[in-house]
């Protein structure tokens, strides 16, 4: 097969295929190689068949995952995907973080033990881990090492945690069980800004748009209330003598949110419709106004329409995959609706509440109670445009020893799910998939 040939195919196939952006001794990747090898490996995680992929059982916490995130993935956009090693980090109850290599099962670091940990984020661009605890003691540590970089306490039992950057500047936006919103500036976690968003209710929806401009923040906890969004520059960089740029989603009941990935700033939110046990989704575009003397948020609906679940669950999980491709899960139901309302499948592949959920550019997983995984491939159909295709379980073992999964992650050749233990002590599952 001639190489220019190949090298279309390629970007036929992977458009985000780009290797001139890649170090100068990896230029010269053979197109053809990469051609095989690619097809090779995807063949193998979308069959999932015994030898196509290997499974670690990953020991060692004495108390709940609170939490799971790669320190390291495998990116779709690398072509030189057999030479790296995926990292994942782990968050528990019994107050330590470890590090895994997923693919040997070994430990590479374990945190010393503090107060029952209670949330984990990642910044993979500069290798850090950030946690919080029931103290309300966030700590940055160092990828690598797991050495303990800075500390910040915020003096909530609760905390979510936001981690984005801009301009090569880091920020982390903590929301607190009191409704407050705080961020804080560099690795040395320096106060800079904090706002209340929802007075005695805990702040559980915290989101960054991808053009990192806007900030949504808002309570689960309550009917009545409306999520915010405030400007990002507004909490980063505050004036003295302004209150920070805000303004409510004009929507009440918030049950989950996305920014739509491939959107400047499209959000999509699940929330209360007219009648109490009925629920809506609804898109809105957010962008400002500057006038000669102010300038104001605006956040303007482009759809909504009603969603019609066949369970009660009062747990909502919600992905976006492209501009038209919503991916909510609720109860056992998986469901992908287009932007404007189109069913476009539906899947009932659990026998238990599906638990998390991860998406990524070639497939779903979906964790549950059942105690397995199932794995979904997109396929794009002539005539629907984009839709998945259910294609098999992974399963993490006994029922007499768990009790399910309840968190998923996955990167391009990898997926970790962490297990429920009976006696108290969570185990993470690593699937690695081979080429």
């Amino acid at each position: 097969m001639h190489r220019v040939c190949v090298r279309r195919l390629c970007l036929q196939r992977w458009t985000f295929c780009n290797f001139s952006v890649l170090r100068s001794e990896q230029v010269n990747h053979s197109w053809k190689r990469y051609f095989l090898w690619r097809c090779h490996l995807e063949a193998k995680m979308t069959e999932g068949r015994s030898g196509g992929y290997t499974c670690k059982s990953l020991r060692g916490h004495t108390g709940r995952v609170v939490g799971l995130v790669y320190l390291q993935g495998n990116s779709a956009q690398r072509p030189d995907l057999s030479s790296s090693c995926a990292t994942v980090c782990s968050a528990s109850a019994d107050g330590t973080v470890r590090a895994w290599n997923i693919q040997n099962g070994d430990v590479l670091w374990c945190s010393p033990a503090q107060s029952p940990l209670t949330g984990i984020v990642t910044d993979e661009l500069h290798e850090v881990v950030i946690t919080a605890d029931s103290t309300g003691l966030i700590k940055t540590w160092q990828g690598q090492t797991g050495q303990e970089v800075a500390s910040f306490s915020s003096g909530s039992p609760h905390c979510a945690l936001l981690q984005y950057n801009i301009n090569n500047t880091w920020f982390l936006t903590v929301g607190t069980s009191q409704g407050a919103v705080c961020t804080l500036a560099d690795m040395s976690l320096t106060q800079k800004s904090r706002v209340m968003v929802c007075d005695s209710f805990k702040v559980n929806t915290l989101l960054v748009s991808p053009d990192k401009k806007w900030i949504i923040a808002g309570t689960k906890d309550n009917d009545d209330l409306s999520p915010k969004v405030f400007y990002t520059e507004s909490l980063t960089s505050p004036s003295e003598d302004e209150e920070p740029l805000c303004q409510s989603v004009p929507v009440t009941g918030c049950q989950a949110a996305v920014f739509i990935p491939t959107q400047p700033a499209r959000l999509a939110i699940i929330h209360h419709n007219q009648r109490p046990n009925n629920k809506a989704l609804t898109v809105f575009d957010v962008s400002i106004k500057k006038s000669k003397y102010k300038s104001e948020i605006q956040v303007q609906q482009v759809e909504s329409f009603p969603l019609t679940l066949e369970t009660r669950s009062s747990h909502y999980l919600l992905e976006a995959k492209d501009s038209n491709c919503l991916v909510l899960a609720s109860g056992q139901e998986l469901m992908v609706y287009s932007l404007k309302g189109a069913l476009l499948a539906s899947f009932k592949d659990h026998t238990m509440p599906i638990t998390s959920i991860c998406v990524d550019s070639f497939r779903v997983v979906t964790a549950s109670q059942d105690l397995s995984l199932r794995v979904l491939t997109w396929r794009t159909d002539r005539d629907h445009g984009l839709s998945l295709e259910s294609r098999y379980h992974l399963l993490g073992g006994s029922h007499t020893m768990s009790s399910g999964f309840t968190h998923v992650t996955c990167d391009y050749s990898s997926i970790v799910a962490s297990t429920e233990g009976k006696d108290g002590k969570d185990v993470l599952k690593a699937y690695s998939f081979t080429s």
